[in-house]
């Protein structure tokens, strides 16, 4: 029996590396060649310190106060020398991986299919091709993916769970822009190289109400996280508001419905900015969080738009005095992705 073991780096690289029953992380990592940080490896410098986001783990009692303070372990920090995980795990790794001497991963993916919505967006999907594992990510990551005969990357957040050989994303569609054009003449079969996964946007222990906000195809990562909690089940409320520009841009409403029927602490809701649309609710996100929402700033915030929608939600969090007790946000345009988390020190 093994543990899947997510080491998320400092600057969005992820790695997985697999951890034997009673194994030590530190040890796990170096036996999959990754220099993790450390110096004594006897819980006695910190050197090795960092934060376990999700899973379940022994810290044992083999170090000292100086190495970690008992306030640090109730907010989940960990000496890897010495953790002994009893789960899979996410453990945030305060370096870039480069000083650990590892980096992105790669794999190639099998087109099969795009469905497009009017102008808004496509869906794509691939299967894992030569045979190779389903490719591992967090709910939330995203890939980098080389456009064919262009010699340049576009990045893109799976919209499917992880651990499935078919996977997908829900790409928007730019005019002239360098992956819509080649998906338009694009056809089943042909094969591309992905780089990842990458970002610190991703789903954390849910310990709290959740407040997820998504902006066009900033739906995306929000699907992938559903999935993952529609199938582990949760307790804690989850909100989800869905801004658009036009009614032509709401696009795969329908999956939210079934994902809502599967979760039943789901609620959803859509509105579109548009003033001559015809939804029922017109405006931005900001306009359409109540305060059962916001639970007073005790929920964990997700936020996945283009730019000028992050900057308002945080003027709008900032204008209502709420600070909620995280926020994780990701910021996208049509050539690039930046993920930036305030990750409150609280278990």
């Amino acid at each position: 029996m093994t543990y899947t073991i997510a080491l998320n780096f400092e600057d969005g690289v992820t790695r997985f590396i697999d951890c034997k029953v009673n194994e030590k992380v530190l040890d796990a990592a170096y036996r999959n060649r990754i220099n993790l940080p450390m110096d004594c490896s006897d819980g006695v410098c910190g050197t090795c310190k960092c934060r376990c986001e999700d899973g379940d783990y022994d810290q044992g009692e083999d170090y000292i106060e100086d190495a970690l303070s008992e306030d640090e372990a109730a907010q989940g920090l960990v000496l890897t020398c010495q953790m002994v995980p009893a789960s899979d795990c996410v453990i945030a790794v305060p370096v870039p991986s480069t000083a650990c001497k590892t980096g992105t991963g790669s794999f190639q993916g099998e087109l099969v299919s795009i469905t497009p919505h009017a102008d808004a967006a496509l869906e794509v999907t691939f299967d894992i091709a030569g045979g190779a594992a389903a490719p591992s990510f967090l709910p939330g990551q995203y890939v980098n993916i080389a456009v064919p005969g262009a010699g340049q990357t576009r990045a893109y957040s799976f919209s499917n769970k992880p651990g499935e050989s078919r996977f997908g994303f829900l790409i928007k569609r730019v005019p002239g822009g360098l992956m819509s054009a080649y998906l338009d003449r694009a056809q089943p079969g042909e094969r591309l190289q992905f780089t990842g996964p990458l970002g610190t946007f991703y789903l954390r222990d849910v310990r709290r109400p959740l407040l997820l906000l998504a902006g066009g195809t900033g739906l995306a990562p929000f699907l992938s996280m559903l999935e993952v909690l529609a199938e582990r089940g949760c307790e804690q409320p989850i909100s989800l508001i869905y801004g658009v520009t036009r009614d032509l841009d709401l696009v795969l409403v329908e999956r939210l419905q079934q994902l809502a029927e599967r979760l039943p602490t789901l609620v959803f809701i859509t509105c579109v900015a548009e003033a001559q649309s015809q939804h029922p609710r017109k405006g931005y996100v900001t306009q359409h969080m109540s305060a059962a929402m916001l639970n007073d700033g005790d929920v964990d915030v997700y936020l996945c738009g283009p730019p000028p929608m992050v900057d308002a939600v945080r003027q709008h969090f900032s204008e209502q005095g709420v600070t909620p007790a995280s926020f994780h946000y990701e910021k996208f345009t049509p050539t690039q992705v930046l993920s930036t988390d305030r990750q409150a020190l609280t278990a």
